[in-house]
């Protein structure tokens, strides 16, 4: 097999196991054992993977509330996630932090947070000192498009635009900010790259459920950044299958039907990739099959690790707060 032909299957195996560690915890969620609010990811899967291929093992990450799918695919310890999830001392954060305060510095995940747009600046301060010290790593940020309405928005890309800091955002447009559809909270008649634009660093707008495309833009703007030559920005439409936060479907809650939902999942990331690669003889529906087995396995392994780990001690809860 081909460098290419393996890069490619590598984007899909990321994405069939994203996909499976989510399913599985959605399915496990109403067993009441998580007592964490959960967004998860499902649908967008080819944002995280595309963007992170992209990126070193020390570049950084940060991200907001919706972050299992990115935190996963810069690599971060998928026993760590569950464990969190489940309160457990052996979770990434020591059971401290849930679902939206996933950290793994040593993959490069440095932090998630549920404070919309928190972590927009504290990744152009990455960039910053990346720049000052000399250095070739890049920064990215991961946020929605409600973000976008924020003033830290503004605030952090001007200043990475004025610093030509190497620093990638990342917009994953799923259309929603909750309940809330994007036309009735922005002007239909600038988009969001555009005003990204307006600060003077490329910005582009592509599938975010195209895993080859988000790939290939990233590439290229994380090159760019190496380069020292600044700040990019990609718009990357996509669509969350599940309600704004937790397991279930909610297009019986009247701000979104059913058969809008059914027509995003037609355009299944997972199934466009593996569509392309089997029709290009780079993998196999076999090969497809087992790694989707390889990956159920693996996350059974991770859950019943975190069943097993225990809880944090009452004498050590208040350890690392100020």
């Amino acid at each position: 097999m081909d460098a290419r032909s393996e890069f490619e299957q590598r984007l899909l195996r990321e994405m069939i196991r994203i996909r499976t560690i989510e399913q599985t915890i959605a399915d496990l969620y109403p067993e009441g054992e998580m007592r964490t609010p959960t967004h998860f990811s499902i649908g967008q899967e080819a944002v995280a993977v595309g963007v992170c291929a992209a990126l070193r093992m020390d570049d950084v990450v940060y991200s907001g509330h919706r972050c299992h799918a990115q935190y996963l695919a810069k690599g971060g310890d998928l026993g760590g996630m569950v464990a969190e999830l489940y309160g457990r001392e052996t979770g990434c954060a020591r059971g401290r932090g849930g679902s939206v305060h996933l950290n793994d510095p040593g993959a490069g995940f440095i932090a998630a947070s549920a404070i919309l747009g928190q972590t927009m600046a504290t990744a152009v301060g990455s960039a910053l000192a990346f720049k000052m010290d000399g250095l070739d790593r890049v920064a990215v940020t991961f946020f929605g498009d409600g973000t976008v309405e924020e003033g830290i928005f503004h605030e952090s890309l001007n200043f990475a635009a004025v610093k030509q800091l190497p620093v990638l955002f990342v917009c994953e447009n799923n259309g929603y900010s909750t309940h809330t559809r994007l036309g009735v909270r922005q002007p239909a008649t600038v988009s969001i790259h555009a005003r990204a634009a307006s600060y003077g660093m490329p910005s582009a707008c592509v599938d975010g459920n195209d895993v080859f495309a988000v790939s290939s833009a990233a590439r290229e703007a994380v090159e760019r950044a190496r380069r020292g030559e600044g700040p990019s920005f990609l718009e990357c439409i996509t669509y969350r299958w599940r309600e704004h936060v937790g397991p279930l479907w909610d297009y019986d809650k009247g701000y979104r039907t059913k058969a809008e939902v059914d027509e995003w999942i037609a355009r299944c990331p997972i199934k466009r990739a593996t569509e392309r690669l089997v029709a290009g003889g780079t993998c196999s529906a076999d090969e497809v099959a087992r790694i989707e087995r390889a990956c159920q396995e693996e996350v059974a392994r991770a859950v019943a690790a975190a069943k097993a780990a225990p809880f944090p001690a009452v004498e050590d809860l208040t350890v690392g707060t100020y």
